[in-house]
């Protein structure tokens, strides 16, 4: 059974990773073709001299990053509103926060698109120039980011022992002191994990992405799929290889920080006990 167990894994870990493992080896591939026919690192020099990557990943970074961090400051201040909330109000709000989620992509991302043409024409009637590109990717992103930030602050919140707040304000703090010092506190790694999923979603989106963008803007993912049409650059290898290495990097260093803050509290624990023993 072991045996079985540990085969299983290996070929999960395999079918999940060989992927991956294919396209950093062809990120250093001399050649254009589908063949390894020798070592090279050209691809990594001439990704940044590429004007059209540089200008996806620019657009892409930029659209991650405002979208992540507006949907994490509406989706935490929404979930505090759900939080006290009580009743059919609470159970139909959480139904539609849901929904985005459950949603197919190409339904969410074909309805922005529609929405989009409307405000374009009516604005347009206004003398109001609007145009597909900053605004309605950085909306769209914003708009299916904000459920995955509720979902991550809402327990959190239930977690929190609301006697704290009274605890608090009775110690001479105010309604935002108490807000900011005790709630925010109690909660943050709620909103640093809904800020992550939703960064990460952000910069994964493809569906929504391709039919609320612009000509002059355009997603990574968006670029890659024109791309298809023809052939992938190994400009797009190196980039790919260079994204993944650096989210490793992330992930390793938080799992080692995580790890030894885990260590810590667990040393004073046990001096805490030691200290409490000899007391006694």
């Amino acid at each position: 059974m072991r045996a079985f167990a540990r085969t299983y894994l290996g070929v999960f870990m395999a079918f999940l990773y060989a992927p991956i493992i294919v396209l950093i080896v062809f990120s250093f591939n001399e050649s254009k073709g589908r063949t390894f026919t020798g070592f090279t690192g050209k691809w990594y020099v001439q990704l940044f001299s590429d004007a059209a990557v540089m200008d996806a990943l620019f657009t892409t970074l930029v659209v991650a990053f405002v979208s992540s961090i507006v949907a994490t400051i509406m989706g935490t201040a929404a979930a505090i509103g759900l939080n006290n909330m009580e009743g059919k109000l609470k159970s139909g709000i959480m139904g539609m926060t849901y929904l985005p989620i459950i949603n197919p992509e190409i339904i969410t991302g074909v309805s922005f698109m529609l929405l989009f043409v409307v405000a374009k024409d009516f604005l347009g009637g206004l003398g109001v120039p609007f145009q597909f590109g900053w605004a309605t990717l950085i909306i769209a992103h914003i708009t299916f980011n904000v459920p995955y930030v509720i979902l991550n602050v809402l327990p959190k919140l239930r977690q929190m022992d609301g006697s704290l707040v009274d605890a608090a304000m009775d110690l001479g703090c105010n309604h935002w002191q108490a807000f900011t010092k005790v709630v925010i506190h109690e909660i943050k790694p709620g909103i640093i994990a809904g800020f992550i999923m939703a960064l990460t979603f952000s910069m994964d989106d493809f569906v929504v992405s391709y039919f609320t963008t612009g000509a002059k803007h355009q997603t990574l993912s968006v670029l890659i799929y024109s791309m298809t049409k023809k052939r992938v650059s190994p400009e797009i290898n190196a980039l790919s290889t260079i994204i993944f290495v650096v989210v490793l990097l992330i992930l390793i260093t938080v799992n080692l920080v995580e790890r030894r803050n885990i260590n810590k509290a667990r040393k004073a624990q046990l001096e805490r006990k030691r200290e409490g023993g000899s007391f006694g």
